[in-house]
C-alpha cells in the first residue's frame, strides 16, 4: 500500500519505503556513471532523484544503523561516480566537511538529523499531547546529559 510516497502495511511494517529509497539512490548512482554532465550537476541530480525520496520519509520511519551505513555506501558510491572516480577510491574526500578539504558531500545521517529536528520543531508548535510527550522526553534526556557531564 502507498500513501502519499509512503510505502508500507498497516501494521508499521515499512520494510517496502526502505526498499524503494534503496532502489531510487541506486537508480540515481547508475544514471550518473557515464555521464556528460560537471561534476556539480552530476551531484544535483543525485540529490533530486535519490536524496529527496529519504528526506520525505526520514523523520517518520525508523533506520537501523546498518540500514543507513548500507545507504551511505550506495550514496558515497554515487558521489564518486558523479566526479568519475573509480569506487575503490578512498571516501573521505566525500564524508569530510570543507574545514577539512573534504567535498562536504550530503550524506544520510545530516539529512535524517535535519528532517528529525524539523519534525520536533513542527511538534513543539502545537499545544497539545504530542507536545507535551516531546518536552518530557527532551527534558529527560538533557538531565541525563546533564548528569554524564557533571
Amino acid at each position: 500500500m502507498q500513501i502519499s510516497g509512503i510505502w508500507g502495511t498497516r501494521n508499521g511494517d515499512m520494510r517496502a519505503t526502505k526498499k524503494v529509497v534503496r532502489q531510487k539512490i541506486i537508480a540515481a548512482r547508475d544514471l550518473i556513471k557515464c555521464h556528460p554532465l560537471t561534476p556539480e550537476l552530476a551531484t544535483k541530480l543525485l540529490t533530486r532523484k535519490g536524496m529527496e525520496v529519504f528526506r520525505f520519509s526520514a523523520a517518520l520511519i525508523e533506520w537501523s544503523e546498518s540500514k543507513l551505513n548500507d545507504v551511505k555506501r550506495l550514496c558515497v558510491q554515487a558521489y564518486k561516480n558523479a566526479w568519475h572516480l573509480p569506487w575503490s577510491r578512498a571516501s573521505a574526500l566525500f564524508i569530510f566537511p570543507k574545514a577539512h578539504a573534504g567535498k562536504e558531500s550530503t550524506l544520510f545521517m545530516a539529512v535524517l538529523t535535519q528532517e528529525l529536528l524539523l519534525h520536533a520543531e513542527r511538534c513543539m508548535r502545537h499545544k497539545n499531547v504530542i507536545n507535551k510527550i516531546l518536552v518530557a522526553g527532551l527534558t529527560h534526556y538533557r538531565q541525563m546529559f546533564m548528569r554524564l557531564c557533571y
